[in-house]
């Protein structure tokens, strides 16, 4: 069975700019390079859902030199 998402668990691009603080325009690069998380596109509107960000940043953790 498929998890459904809330409305509260979706990202404006405006909130995942101001969470990584970068811009806009960067987010947009990402989605074109198609380098970011993954996202849904609603009709115009973008939004990323939570657990995609937080699945992007977890495998984009560096281990650093011990």
């Amino acid at each position: 069975m498929e998890q459904q998402t809330t409305v509260s668990e979706l990202l404006t691009p405006a909130q995942l700019a101001e969470r990584w603080s970068t811009s806009l325009g960067q987010l947009a690069n990402l989605r074109s390079a198609r380098r970011g998380p993954n996202y849904v596109k609603l009709g115009s509107s973008v939004r990323y859902r939570l657990r995609d960000v937080l699945d992007f940043e977890e495998s984009s953790i560096v281990a650093g030199a011990a």
